[in-house]
């Protein structure tokens, strides 16, 4: 028997890199899959791994790569990464690399490009939900899928703790979210599209203008901010997963990660909720 055709390497690895150009900052978010081949037959027929470079060392390295040199530019860094492999280890043959990006556009703020908080570039979902029955029809509308990412003002501190509790506090993180929102109507508006645009929009500017001490904290302002908005609406619930982009660790790399490069994950994840309603 013959092995005829092989390869190894290391899919879906994520990494958000952040641009500072004094307050103006820009992001690149990529998912890195490099595979290998080349002469690698005997971990595979003789149980030899000694030209085998490990897969988390792949990983280890794309990151160590982003840090140093990602850029506006997906395929310059991907020419980097392969070239890198592909000269570093004589047994690869070939180093393929695919990258997927993840787009993101900056939010605007009273008409104004803001600093450091984006939105993902596609549009997020509209939604609407209509009830009628014992004469009463009822409308909510609300969206989905608006994911959206600050890169500073947003802290977390003074939260309880206990033996198992290990999340250091912090003063700057990246916030990221996926919010969901529905708001119900108790009387119908001159339009229903301007004012649920209106409501997205407050919640925007909330996200992007103020410091966040929680999410619990934004979620309230945001709801606060939308009914002072539009008041033909009786109470707004909002959901905001979480989206956790955790600081890299590269010290064992001899680099120190200044709030630059970040590793996006999926789960777990933190989910917070909350409805708010007018005061009687």
């Amino acid at each position: 028997m013959k092995l005829s055709s092989h390869s190894y390497g290391k899919v879906a690895v994520r990494v958000l890199k952040v641009i500072r150009n004094g307050a103006r900052h820009s992001i690149k978010e990529l998912d890195v899959s490099v595979m290998l081949d080349g002469s690698f037959d005997a971990s595979y027929t003789k149980s030899d791994n000694s030209a085998i470079v490990p897969t988390d060392t792949i990983k280890n390295t794309v990151q160590v790569l982003a840090l140093k040199h990602l850029g506006e530019e997906t395929e310059e860094f991907g020419v980097i990464v392969a070239e890198h492999f592909a000269k570093t280890y004589s047994q690869a043959a070939h180093a393929r690399v695919w990258l997927r990006e993840r787009s993101w556009q900056r939010m605007r703020v009273e008409g104004e490009a803001h600093p450091h908080s984006f939105r993902e570039a596609g549009a997020a979902v509209p939604v609407a939900n209509v009830a009628s029955g014992g004469g009463r029809t009822t409308v909510a509308s609300g969206i989905e899928d608006l994911l959206m990412l600050k890169t500073t003002e947003s802290g977390f501190e003074g939260f309880a703790k206990d033996e198992l509790t290990t999340l250091a506090e912090t003063k700057d993180r990246v916030f990221a979210t996926n919010l969901g929102g529905s708001w119900v109507y108790h009387g119908k508006p001159a339009s229903y599209a301007e004012s649920n645009g209106k409501i997205v929009r407050a919640i925007l500017d909330v996200f992007a203008g103020t410091y966040s001490p929680s999410v619990q904290a934004t979620l309230y302002e945001m709801a606060r901010a939308a009914l002072s908005t539009v008041p033909e609406i009786e109470q707004i619930t909002l959901t905001l997963p979480n989206k956790h982009y955790l600081l890299a660790n590269l010290a064992p790399f001899g680099l120190e990660n200044r709030n630059e490069l970040f590793i996006p994950t999926d789960e777990p994840y933190g989910r917070i909720e909350g409805t708010v309603t007018r005061a009687d």
